[in-house]
């Protein structure tokens, strides 16, 4: 779980060892394997993930039963159904492992008892949800400003990342186009 201390050094300033153990003993170390479910629609919210290891994705059902993704998460990104999370709520998002994963794990419970006994806890929460905040709205400016064609390129451009670990039928849904318009897209580029 060292990444994980990491990653809230990185916004908060150095913790101390009793501090950092203290912080880390609200939370659990999961193994999850490709495509296992860890959050189902329709079910109760009460987890937040942050990906130690590995790749999650969030999605929900279409009424025409095609899977949208909504969300990637890969190492020292967090994902849940906030909303859900928040208001104690059954959720409206599937979180799926993309790959074999490690997982930390809070329950809601412990989340609040952890920012109560660890105020900082609140000010890292707060600055990753902002600058989480902040990317949805790009997204959303991006899905409104750039044809198909640049939305896509801009996203291999900026997550070079994602494109070679992601499937590309999970990709051709996160960015809301087909497997085959995406095959497409692709082949344009090199011929």
């Amino acid at each position: 779980m060292n990444k994980l201390i990491q990653h809230i050094e990185k916004f908060v300033g150095t913790l101390s060892v009793p501090e950092a153990d203290s912080i880390l003993s609200y939370f659990e170390l999961i193994k999850v394997k490709k495509k296992e479910i860890l959050l189902e629609a329709d079910m109760l919210c009460d987890k937040l993930f942050f990906v130690e290891v590995g790749c999650l994705r969030s999605y929900y059902m279409k009424n025409n039963g095609i899977e949208q993704t909504t969300d990637f998460a890969i190492e020292n990104w967090w994902l849940t159904d906030n909303m859900a999370f928040e208001q104690h709520t059954n959720s409206n998002f599937y979180i799926q492992a993309v790959e074999k994963s490690e997982v930390i794990v809070i329950t809601r419970e412990q989340f609040v008892l952890l920012v109560e006994k660890h105020p900082i806890m609140e000010k890292y929460y707060r600055q990753v949800f902002q600058r989480a905040y902040a990317a949805a709205q790009y997204r959303v400016k991006y899905l409104y400003e750039f044809s198909r064609e640049e939305l896509y390129f801009h996203f291999e451009e900026r997550f070079p990342e994602f494109i070679q670990r992601i499937p590309q039928y999970l990709m051709a849904s996160y960015l809301g186009f087909s497997p085959e318009y995406l095959s497409e897209i692709k082949k344009k580029r090199f011929s």
